[in-house]
């Protein structure tokens, strides 16, 4: 929001008429969050389906456009074009409500999200931070916000009045809660060492090149973090609240037309957001991996990684079979929870520590100052 309002008044040049300058910021902040994140959703498929046809020895799709470009479209327009169909028995009031509820928090955790610093060519004197609201609390806000996408899944599979879809809405909370855990323990690891939980801050913390980056000293925590982030986000092989073998489609088995096209654009908007957090949060956010490259926009290196990333997500999906719901359960409680609490007692001693030897060495100099006046 600052962002933004920075840029509208200075671009007016006065802070005239508050109210319809607040309205278009809003508005622009609407539009800043959903139409980016609608069409990076759209290419994430693409790139999906083109990615999983190179693995697979084929082309993939290749028919509509040039280079199939244009089938993401195709898809949106075919889907929000079919008919919605709504089960007779169905809560009819949740049965709508929850696609909005499971897609509203992804969008809303894109608005934290800082992707670079600028001074837009020098309109600004100081570098601004490219968020719609740079909250000094930013991690704390996107846990919160994103822990509310399961009640969309829960409403989903009890409205639908169907047993598939509330088998498959129990899965993916039991799933989702578990992980969550995990996740929540490795960003404590960061959080120790940033000092700080703005997102902002994170990223600052790590300029300086690859070696300043949290993946080196945290490697056991960015593992589990991305690992648990698949979880969270139902992707493979970690996708059994959908399992097409046993639920056809999971939680929204029931779902048709637009509403299915909404869970779509959820779930895939999630992975993109889990990407992103990695990015920040393990992989120095906008910084260069070498300062010499530091002539290329941080906005650009930080969309390379996260694309780096949905490649990986992409990559588990076209290797990994499907694990057993009690595998996915074993590896969320007793091998990523024990692991985190340890890391977390590791980071803290090591923290301590140095603070320790720090004021040792401060009174030490002290001490070696005020020796010769003895």
């Amino acid at each position: 929001m600052d962002f933004i309002y920075n840029f509208i008044v200075g671009l007016i040049g006065v802070a005239l008429f508050e109210g319809i300058v607040q309205v278009l910021i809003w508005t622009l902040e609407i539009v800043a969050i959903v139409v980016p994140v609608a069409l990076a959703v759209a290419y994430t498929t693409y790139a999906e389906r083109r990615v999983i046809g190179w693995i697979q020895v084929r082309q993939g799709c290749n028919r509509v456009g040039p280079y199939g470009l244009l089938q993401p479209l195709a898809d949106g327009l075919k889907l929000f074009m079919k008919e919605t169909i709504i089960p007779a028995r169905a809560n009819k009031f949740l049965f709508v409500a929850a696609p909005v509820m499971a897609l509203t928090p992804a969008l809303l955790a894109f608005a934290v999200v800082p992707f670079g610093e600028t001074s837009l060519f020098g309109f600004w004197d100081e570098p601004h931070v490219m968020a719609i609201a740079d909250l000094n609390v930013g991690i704390l806000y996107i846990m919160a916000i994103s822990s509310l996408a399961i009640y969309g899944i829960l409403m989903a599979g009890w409205a639908s009045n169907s047993k598939y879809a509330l088998i498959g809405a129990i899965r993916a909370t039991s799933q989702m809660i578990s992980y969550e855990i995990a996740m929540g323990f490795s960003i404590v690891c960061v959080l120790i060492l940033a000092g700080s939980l703005g997102l902002s801050d994170i990223v600052r913390a790590q300029a300086g090149g690859i070696l300043h980056w949290y993946f080196i000293p945290l490697f056991p925590m960015f593992i589990v973090y991305f690992i648990s982030g698949a979880a969270e986000t139902n992707r493979s092989p970690f996708d059994l609240p959908e399992g097409e073998a046993e639920l056809v489609a999971g939680f929204f088995v029931e779902y048709s037309g637009m509403w299915f096209a909404i869970f779509a654009l959820a779930e895939y908007a999630a992975m993109i957001l889990i990407a992103l957090m990695t990015s920040i949060l393990f992989l120095g956010g906008w910084h260069p991996p070498f300062e010499f490259l530091s002539f290329i926009p941080g906005t650009v290196w930080l969309l390379l990684k996260t694309s780096m990333l949905i490649f990986v997500f992409i990559w588990f999906r076209a290797t990994f079979p499907r694990y057993r719901y009690d595998q996915v359960m074993r590896l969320g409680w007793k091998v990523f929870l024990p692991w985190t609490l340890a890391w977390i007692a590791v980071i803290g001693l090591a923290t301590y520590a140095e603070q320790i030897h720090e004021n040792l060495s401060f009174i030490s100099d002290v001490i070696g100052f005020y020796q010769p006046w003895r």
